[in-house]
């Protein structure tokens, strides 16, 4: 089985750390192949960065499908262009948000999310809204880490994400934390043994969930929203992405 795991970003350093964790999470003879779209902001933080990433994002699902991979990660917690990428493939899709926040709620009556910046905040709470996940989910607390200073082992980013879990403990009363960026992906099981509680790496959650799906023989369902795209002209820049019949 082939799992094709997508950073939405263009940081090549970030991709391989994802690709790492999600290879340590597949199962024996899952075969990870981990891409970066190539246009598109470096990280992503709000929902500008968002917009931008996803055009790129699309042509890495579209290289997948046409690969034949047996299902598709979106690795960026706000879950960018999940649903447009739904429609674009028969094989399933899921973003790492979306497989944390299940996964948490498996394990824990309530969860916190640490993320990176404030401004990520409002996107996360609206996609536990839309999951239905909101009551169980204590608080989205940011860390007031910028993406790329993830990538930085000597840097304060582990200590500050650290000191939001001790006041997920205390103060939100979290039975488990969500890390809330794919670029925390290597941090889940120091911070678990450190803080004493789950801690859940979307990119890990997201690979098991989409290996279950695919040896389950599913597929993503085509006789609703997530339908093909109709056929019609694109203009300018996006001429190349315009959906074709059949």
């Amino acid at each position: 089985m082939e799992i094709l795991v997508v950073n939405p970003n263009t940081t090549r350093a970030m991709t391989d750390k994802i690709g790492r964790a999600a290879q340590a999470a597949a199962a024996p003879g899952t075969r990870v192949r981990a891409t970066q779209p190539a246009m598109g902001p470096a990280s992503i933080e709000g929902f500008y960065d968002e917009a931008f990433s996803v055009p790129g994002l699309l042509a890495e699902i579209a290289a997948g499908e046409a690969a034949g991979v047996a299902g598709h990660v979106i690795a960026c917690f706000d879950d960018t262009g999940l649903d447009a990428a739904r429609c674009l493939a028969a094989a399933p899709v899921v973003g790492i948000g979306e497989a944390a926040f299940h996964v948490a709620a498996l394990l824990a009556h309530r969860f916190t999310v640490v993320t990176t910046l404030s401004r990520s905040i409002a996107a996360i709470e609206g996609n536990l809204v839309r999951y239905g996940l909101a009551t169980r989910c204590a608080r989205v607390r940011a860390a007031e880490v910028p993406v790329l200073a993830l990538e930085d082992r000597d840097g304060d980013a582990i200590g500050r994400i650290a000191t939001e879990i001790e006041r997920a403990r205390a103060e939100d009363r979290a039975d488990a934390i969500v890390l809330g960026c794919a670029g925390m992906a290597d941090l889940a099981g120091e911070l678990s043994a450190a803080h004493g509680l789950p801690v859940i790496d979307g990119v890990a959650a997201a690979v098991v969930l989409v290996e279950g799906l695919a040896r389950l023989g599913l597929r993503t369902a085509k006789s609703g929203p997530y339908a093909p795209p109709l056929p019609k002209a694109y203009a300018g820049m996006f001429a190349p992405f315009a959906p074709r019949a059949g």
